[in-house]
């Protein structure tokens, strides 16, 4: 089987979600409590007040990933041990709760409401399964709050990156979000940069667009924006550990910015004199990427050679469970990974970059 790896699956984008509201009011405090049923939450983002995601995918979900028992896609833990974990044998799966407390109004709201989404994902999901991890989910438009919540967490077992959503308040490399590289840098934890985001501002430069297709195939653009910012505001040059992963961006299009970027460096570098390397080198040395949603050429031999200028250690293999443009890690790929990238595609690569133990995790219940 071409997805058979000796050490499992890791899986490095599953979504769990709160069944309601009110199953996170146990891990707010009382004073956030009040403040929510009195007055509830704003956020910066147009579309929070419409529907985000088309009709016929509620909750961006696959039609099958409704829990029996109720409740939406990802909030059952029982049901992804059935429907993901025990299947597919994995070894370990990445959780990045998308339903947090970012892109609120009030920063301190939003830090309250990221706290209480980390403490429930502790006790729901990290401690009864082993196999298991988690983001760090933070209001990352606050930089001094996002790295408190950093700290607070780094050093509880089970979390293994912090999180944040691509379209943010600002392009990233401002000074704004400096203190969240500085908090990763200091606790040895990745930063994972998600598909979306609340930041108030249209994905394309000339307004909103008219339908979901064009904010949906849009989001690769604001991923290639970050990095832009992230390389020529100095982030990697002044945070030399910070690692970078690009999660459900799509992978094929990092070559051609990154020789872009090289070509408009050897133009214009006097007016960023800090940098001392190449754009193109601090891309390889910093930046990684989830595999969903792959592009799928019609020669997919295509596929494999921009895996290779990409950097064959630098994929990690993600399904994107439970949404609707889920990816099969039998069927992810236009045509079988060769055997040089499977094991790191699917396995080896997580497991050196989120320091995942080398043998199989086991089942709830075992070992």
């Amino acid at each position: 089987m071409a997805t058979q790896v000796a050490t499992g699956l890791v899986d490095c984008d599953i979504h769990n979600t709160p069944a309601s509201e009110a199953r996170l009011r146990p891990y707010l405090a009382e004073r956030w409590r009040r403040h929510v049923e009195r007055f509830g939450t704003r956020t910066r983002h147009g579309l929070a007040t419409g529907y985000p995601y088309p009709k016929a995918t509620p909750g961006a979900a696959r039609v099958d990933a409704w829990p029996p028992d109720g409740g939406p896609p990802g909030s059952s833990l029982q049901f992804l041990r059935e429907q993901l974990l025990d299947p597919l044998g994995v070894a370990f799966g990445i959780l990045n709760c998308l339903a947090a407390g970012a892109g609120q109004t009030d920063p301190e709201l939003g830090a309250a409401l990221c706290r209480a989404v980390n403490d429930w994902q502790l006790a729901e999901w990290l401690e009864p399964e082993p196999r298991l991890r988690a983001s760090i989910v933070m209001p990352y438009d606050d930089g001094e709050l996002s790295a408190a919540e950093i700290d607070r967490l780094a050093g509880v077992s089970g979390f293994v990156q912090a999180l944040m959503l691509v379209r943010t308040l600002e392009p990233i490399g401002r000074r704004r979000y400096w203190p969240i590289f500085e908090a990763c840098e200091r606790n040895g934890l990745p930063l994972g940069i998600h598909f979306g985001g609340y930041a108030g501002h249209p994905i394309s430069s000339s307004g909103w667009p008219s339908f979901y297709l064009e904010d949906h195939t849009g989001m690769a653009m604001s991923f290639q924006a970050q990095l832009v910012s992230l390389v020529f505001e100095g982030v990697f040059e002044r945070f030399p550990g910070l690692r970078v992963v690009c999660i459900e961006g799509g992978v094929a299009w990092l070559p051609a910015l990154a020789w872009r970027m090289d070509r408009v460096f050897e133009e214009l570098r006097d007016e960023v004199p800090e940098l001392s390397r190449r754009p193109s080198e601090y891309l390889r040395e910093h930046v990684w990427l989830t595999t969903q949603p792959v592009e799928e050429p019609e020669r997919p031999e295509q596929l494999l050679q921009v895996f290779e200028r990409i950097g064959r250690d630098r994929l990690l293999f993600a399904t994107d469970y439970p949404h609707w443009d889920y990816d099969d890690p039998a069927r992810a790929f236009p045509a079988p990974l060769p055997a040089r990238m499977r094991e790191g595609v699917y396995a080896g690569n997580a497991r050196a970059l989120y320091g995942l133990p080398a043998g199989p995790s086991s089942p709830a219940g075992e070992g």
